[in-house]
């Protein structure tokens, strides 16, 4: 299998691992040692980006609370099982650290708390996902889990991942393949 790297993976209905149920992931890493990835519709009820930054003092407090709502209350995704209390933000390439690693042309990956800063206070990447953990799989897993019927492959849409709202992008994903949740099967096949 060619590499899944900054592509979308959406789970079927089949998919057994309840924590994956309904999410679409962004591809950061996918190699013959595993693969990595960020759930990207899955966000956190009870936190937004505020909580955050006053969890790790990034900030003034009366700093944080005079932010703009938009920034104040953005949502913060669970990006998945591995790692949960780490925090990933995919963004756009106008912000680059010491610490950035460009998951494809159109995105990168940053885990350090500068990126946090420059969302909050500036200057800020165009656009940004924040998720706290991530998804990963073993040399193989991945692959196995595609061929019983566990996920789709759908090609990158920036739209999907910064503009399409959460609650939407699961069906948008599938839009991507001209298919609908209607059209998809429990049942595999294999030619």
């Amino acid at each position: 299998m060619s590499t899944l790297e900054g592509s979308f993976l959406v789970a079927m209905p089949a998919m057994v691992d309840e924590r994956f149920s309904g999410s679409v992931i962004y591809v950061i890493n996918h190699s013959d040692e595993g693969a990595m990835g960020i759930i990207v519709n899955q966000p956190f009820e009870d936190l937004a980006f505020a909580d955050i930054l006053d969890e790790l003092e990034l900030g003034d407090p009366d700093a944080i609370i005079r932010l703009p709502d938009k920034i104040r209350d953005r949502m913060v995704m669970s990006g998945g099982p591995v790692e949960r209390g780490r925090g990933f933000v995919l963004h756009t390439p106008d912000f680059k650290s010491d610490n950035t690693f460009p998951a494809s042309n159109e995105v990168c990956l940053t885990a350090t708390l500068d990126v946090l800063r420059a969302i909050a206070f500036g200057p800020a990447p165009k656009a940004s996902l924040l998720a706290l953990g991530c998804s990963g799989w073993g040399p193989g897993q991945l692959e196995a889990e595609i061929l019983d019927n566990g996920w789709l492959t759908v090609p990158f849409s920036s739209d999907i991942l910064f503009e399409v709202p959460v609650a939407e992008r699961y069906d948008a994903a599938l839009g991507k393949l001209h298919i609908t949740r209607a059209s998809l099967s429990l049942e595999s096949g294999h030619a």
